[in-house]
Parts: C-alpha cells; structure tokens; sequence
C-alpha cells in the first residue's frame, strides 16, 4: 500500500508536523523571552539547556520502559502533559507571575516528557510502515518536519513581538493537536513484549550491549556527538549574531525560516541521494558539508548573508540525520528498540545541555564569531575521523547486513 493511502501514517506525520510546528515557535521564544527578562546569553543558554537535561537523566531507563509499556498510551500523555506545562507560562503571564522557577520547571517537564514520546515515536515507525517503505517513510516525516521549520521559527518571533504569551500557547495547542491523532490509529505500535519480571538495568545493559558489539553504529552514535553537540547552541548564537547585526524580529524570524527551507531541500534530496551514493559515501560526504556549514556563521556580515548561511547549512543536517537514522532503526529488532535507541540518544544527544551552556558562556565571553571557530574545531576533528573509519567506508547496503545480536 503506498504509503500517502496509509491512514496510520498519515495520522502519525500530520498529528507530528502540527507539533513540530508548535515546538518550533517555542524554542525560539524561550530564548527571546529569557534574554528579554535578563539581557544575559548565559542565562539563555542554561534556560535552553535545561530542556535537554532530561535526556541525559532518563534517556537509558526511558529506552526499556518504552519496550515495556504501550507505547501509544506513552505518547498520548506525554502530548497531554506538555500542553499542559507549556499553556502554565501564558496563565502566569496574564495574571503577572511567571517566576524563573516556572520556567525552569516547565523546561524539566517539557524535557522529560520529550524523552519517552520521541523514544515511542521511533521505535512505533516499522509498525507503522512496512521495512521496504522505512527510508521513503522517514524521508517523508523529515520532510514535513523541514516545512515546520519553516513555519515554526518564522512565526516565533513574530509572535513573540505580538504578544509574549502568544508563542506559548501555540506550542500548548499543537501538544493537544498530536494527542487527538495518535488517538486514532488503529495499528499497535509494538509487537509482542517480554514476558515474565524483568530488571530495569540488566534490559538497559542488554540494549547497551547490542550497540557495543556493532562497530559501526557506535562509531555512528559517537560520530553524532561530535557533530551535534558544538552545534546544540545554534538557536542562541544566530539570535546574538542577529542582534549585533541590528535585525528586526521579522527578520530574525526569517533568518530562522531560511535554516528550514534547507532542511526542507535536504529532506527532498534524501532520497535520490540515497540511490545514487552508498551508505558510507554520504556519511563522509555530509560530515565535511556539515563543518562547512556551520563555518558560514562567521562569515555573516549582515542579516541577510546570516539568511543565507543558516540556509546552506541546514541543507545537510536532515541528509546527514536520516541516512544514519534509517540504517540503524532496520537493523535494531523491535523488542531492543526502545533500549538500543535510547543509549544510541543518550552518546549522541545526552550532552546537548552541556553544549547550549557552553555556547551560552562562551558568547558572553567571546561573542558570537570566535564562538563559532572554536566549537568548529571538534567537528572538523570528526569529518577527519569519519573519512578514515573502514567500518563507515566499507558498510554494505541495509539488505545485505546481518550484525550479531548478543
């Protein structure tokens, strides 16, 4: 069945693409609103830090809960929980006491709950689709996710300019959004479970076993790392570059919306890439695209060249991130994948919070250029160490791996 006839899946990326959206709008705002509130980028920074926290805290006992719970029913209330933390902040706005301690509580929820829904979110995918449409089908959700990017980050800050509340509530609305369609699909998201009392930690260990004895996606979670980790403050340091660049909120928004039509061109190249280059050919080739991306930061000299960077940049990162992701999610079996792709996560995401700091302290130390050379120098480290790793080099097409499963 093509997958635009699939009314599960179709009810997954739509109920997605409303949310992203919403978290879009959002994660520009939380910054806007701290540095409106404080003027400090540290502050920001650790404010946007704090909504990575929870996946280096929960990510591994998250990943075995996921292969023990239904996984929609997770879904479903983390949907509910997080419109409930984020449409607090406009309540405390109206009545004139939002309170740092809110906002960092709503971080930590918000955080948290995104751990266990994105957890359940991928591993429901191949039960959603079948294993031949996995690539098209994780091309297709990116796409729709590039085209919030375009919409969410261009309508932050305008909305924010409108009204402080306003971003706020959007997010709320589109949690509530994503809630209402899980509700109505009718495929399970998980095959059979273990039977039998099991131990937390000795089904986290098995999960992180699994990934220890496959060479290949370990160089790949670490390979992740070092790309995502400098670049985790990415928000804050166009937001300062705009800044000192004297862009209106208008712009500043569409700057942002210029980072989600590359990602929407990446997205769309995706697939041909995919026919025409092996597995390896485009890890190395996005890794060395990627350090160019992100070195154009520096060269911004106005608003509009910023535009410019930020959309040649994000061009890679969905190539890059859903080349890797659909290779391991086919290979991962089912009853692991909540566990195998929590600690793969946890290397490659769990220190996002340390990054927005870092990026955070150093623009207020350094400013926002010398802050973009330096944090360039670790994924350069990488792109040298991606192009010289034989397991990436010589990986064979997903149809023909067979890798042991301890």
């Amino acid at each position: 069945m093509p997958l635009w006839r699939n009314r599960d899946f179709l009810l997954l990326v739509s109920g997605q693409a409303v949310s992203s959206v919403g978290s879009q709008i959002s994660l520009v705002a939380f910054p806007l609103l701290v540095l409106a509130l404080t003027n400090s980028p540290a502050q920001a920074g650790l404010m946007t830090a704090l909504r990575g926290l929870p996946f280096a805290l929960f990510c591994l006992p998250a990943g075995a809960l996921i292969d023990r719970w239904d996984r929609k029913r997770v879904m479903i209330l983390c949907d509910i929980g997080r419109a409930i933390a984020l449409g607090s902040i406009p309540v405390a706005l109206a009545f004139g006491h939002l309170t740092y301690i809110q906002l960092y509580m709503v971080s930590l929820v918000e955080g948290t709950l995104f751990v266990f829904f994105n957890l359940a979110e991928t591993a429901c995918i191949p039960h959603v689709v079948s294993r031949e449409q996995l690539p098209a089908a994780v091309a297709q959700n990116e796409v729709l996710y590039s085209v919030s990017s375009v919409i969410g980050p261009a309508l932050g800050p305008i909305l924010y300019g409108i009204g402080r509340a306003i971003p706020f509530l959007a997010d709320g609305v589109s949690y509530a959004v994503s809630a209402i369609s899980l509700f109505f699909i009718k495929v399970e998201f998980q095959g059979e479970r273990d039977a039998g009392p099991r131990k937390l930690w000795a089904e986290i260990g098995e999960g992180m076993s699994w990934l220890w004895h496959n060479p290949l996606v370990r160089f790949i979670a670490v390979l992740t790392f070092g790309l995502i980790t400098p670049c985790s403050g990415y928000v804050l340091v166009i937001i300062i570059l705009a800044k000192d660049l004297h862009a209106t909120n208008v712009v500043t928004g569409l700057i942002f919306a210029g980072g989600g039509i590359g990602s929407v061109v990446g997205a769309l190249l995706v697939v041909p890439l995919q026919k025409r280059f092996s597995f390896g050919q485009l890890m190395i080739g996005t890794a060395w695209l990627w350090v160019l991306g992100w070195l154009l930061y520096a060269f911004a000299i106005n608003p509009w060249v910023l535009l410019v960077a930020n959309l040649v940049g994000f061009v890679v990162v969905p190539v890059y991130m859903m080349v890797q992701f659909s290779y391991r999610l086919a290979l991962i079996p089912d009853r692991l994948q909540g566990r195998v792709n929590s600690v793969f996560r946890l290397i490659a995401f769990g220190s996002q919070p340390i990054g927005l700091a870092l990026t955070g302290a150093l623009l207020q130390v350094m400013g926002p250029v010398p802050t973009v050379i330096v944090l360039l120098l670790p994924q350069l480290l990488l792109a040298i160490a991606v192009t010289l790793n034989p397991h990436v080099r010589n990986a064979p097409p997903i149809g023909q791996v067979t890798l042991p499963i301890p």
